[in-house]
């Protein structure tokens, strides 16, 4: 089952944006770097990378970039004897393959839900389910967004996320966009916004749960989501 296994966010200001996170999200577990400055030359901005975990990292990469993707720098070993790859998909997204790391050895994550905006939502749903195993889940219309195409890491499994078109929306760059749980949204928007960064209005997402789309002050994109309430 390939999924994402780890969120790092790539910054300008690895301080302020720890102590951004740590405020909206109530630890410091967030992994922050550096923004490295080849990225900054290029035009990249502060970004969340999201790591999909597979076996075969030279394997999966190069079937990556038959379909399209571009590498974005040299392999990189890691601490625990693993390899990593940071790629621009066909669609324009940035992410990461890397080798899975030791159920043991995984940091806690907050994530719950992954949405791509991509350039192209056709293509991107057959190169992820392709690649990847994804399996297709429902349609959701979602008026002057567009469809979102939700997927589950694995058939029969629940959704983990979703596939959008961004074509026809301007304002929208291609990115994986994480969204983060939190026990009370309101109280997390008002944080955000209080801390300098900005917060959208709230969202009711497919399954009823209400979220929010946010950039940090650095300008990375993120977006929270409230836990379900018992």
């Amino acid at each position: 089952m390939t999924m994402f296994c780890r969120f790092d966010l790539r910054t300008t200001d690895v301080e302020s944006a720890r102590a951004f996170y740590t405020t909206i999200l109530g630890h410091d577990r967030a992994v922050i770097w550096p923004l490295h400055e080849q990225a900054l030359a290029r035009g990249a901005r502060p970004h969340w990378l999201g790591q999909l975990g597979v076996e075969d990292v030279e394997g999966a990469t190069a079937a990556f970039v038959e379909r399209g993707a571009a590498v974005l720098g040299p392999p990189r070993g890691t601490r625990d004897g693993g390899q990593i790859v940071v790629l621009r998909d066909p669609g324009g997204a940035v992410l990461a393959l890397g080798t899975p790391r030791p159920a043991s050895a995984r940091a806690p994550t907050d994530v719950v839900w992954h949405v791509l905006n991509t350039n192209g939502a056709a293509r991107a749903i057959d190169n992820y389910r392709d690649l990847f195993g994804w399996a297709l889940t429902r349609t959701v219309d979602r008026g002057p967004e567009g469809v979102l195409q939700e997927f589950a890491w694995r058939p029969s499994g629940a959704s983990a996320g979703g596939i959008i078109d961004i074509s026809g929306r301007p304002g929208v760059h291609p990115h994986w966009l994480f969204f983060f749980e939190v026990t009370m949204l309101d109280a997390a928007i008002d944080a955000t916004r209080a801390s300098g960064g900005v917060a959208l209005e709230p969202i009711t997402l497919p399954d009823g749960a209400r979220a929010c789309v946010c950039d940090d002050p650095q300008g990375a994109a993120f977006a929270l989501r409230e836990r379900p309430h018992s």
